[in-house]
């Protein structure tokens, strides 16, 4: 549904995106991560239509966004992170003037609104002046807005920023719903937020595409990923050093407080080093207090891999 080649981007001298490609497939929920100033934005922006690209192309549903701009509009709903409403217009006064922009049939236009209200849970403020919205109620009308046509690509960015934990929970919920429906690509910050809806992930840091995978697939991937955190009582530095040396270890964090010793071990792909690990802390006189074995995160990876990207850089 969407298909980005070789997308650059210069303002002036400054390359915002270096050369980015990917795609996004029918009914599937693509993240697109990256640090500030990374180059999301730009991206998603050039995919609407909204600015030029320098250099690649890109297209939605078959169309170029340059050549048929008119045409990929009619197919693409567009939340940017500070949604555009009209403050003095109803909910429904507001939904209904997009519908007549969108170019819907008068006879079709209750028929939809009823839908989308009732879809984007707003059913309770559709009489409320936009204005008096909270910040949660906002967003919802905004992707209402977006969504009234009908449209089978929603682009979506940042859409849980500013919102109260219960207000993200909602909007989340949402738009786990609205996958399968519609291809959703959803540009974030919040990491958890990618896992718990987002089938792929793109990562891009400095205008550049450095990792798209599964979350699943990115933590495979990535030497490390599996990690040991143990509590021990006994002598900290003799322990740590006797770790390391176990085969499959990659690294060994610890920090000691009050004879308490806290290990963070980061194995080889696809070890298990746990008896390994206990052995070793027993033999040199320690007592384990906690041992747990913890995957690595989104956020660990999304880390790794954009301090990974800097340091080649430099």
């Amino acid at each position: 549904m969407i298909e980005v080649n070789g997308l650059t981007k210069y303002y002036g001298k400054v390359k915002a995106i270096d050369n980015i490609s990917f795609k996004v497939e029918k009914g599937e929920i693509l993240g697109f991560l990256g640090p500030n100033a990374a180059g999301k934005t730009t991206t998603m922006r050039i995919i609407t239509c909204f600015i030029p690209a320098t250099g690649g192309d890109a297209k939605v549903a078959g169309y170029d966004v340059s050549r048929d701009s008119l045409e990929v509009r009619r197919r693409i709903g567009y939340v940017p992170e500070n949604v555009p409403l009209y403050d003095d217009m109803r909910v429904k006064e507001y939904l209904l003037y997009r519908a007549k922009l969108k170019e819907i049939p008068g006879r079709e236009r209750k028929k939809r609104l009823s839908q989308i209200i009732e879809k984007c849970w707003i059913g309770d403020v559709q009489n409320r002046i936009v204005g008096q919205l909270s910040k949660g109620y906002r967003q919802r009308v905004g992707l209402a807005g977006a969504m009234i046509h009908n449209p089978p690509i929603l682009i979506l960015d940042e859409p849980t920023v500013g919102l109260d934990p219960n207000q993200i929970r909602q909007v989340r919920k949402l738009i786990k719903e609205l996958g399968g429906e519609h291809t959703i690509l959803l540009s974030t910050h919040i990491l958890p937020e990618v896992e718990m809806v987002c089938g792929r992930v793109i990562i891009i840091d400095n205008g550049r595409l450095v990792a798209i995978d599964t979350p699943q697939g990115l933590t495979h991937r990535l030497k490390g990923g599996t990690r040991i955190a143990i509590e021990v009582r006994g002598e900290g530095k003799k322990i740590k050093d006797e770790i390391e040396r176990i085969k499959g270890v990659a690294s060994v964090k610890w920090h000691e407080d009050n004879q308490i010793s806290n290990y963070e071990v980061e194995l080889d792909k696809n070890k298990d080093l746990r008896e390994e690990i206990s052995l070793a802390i027993t033999k040199n006189g320690g007592i384990i207090r906690e041992m747990k074995r913890e995957t690595m995160t989104l956020e660990d990876i999304f880390v790794h891999i954009t301090t990974k990207e800097k340091e080649v850089n430099e």
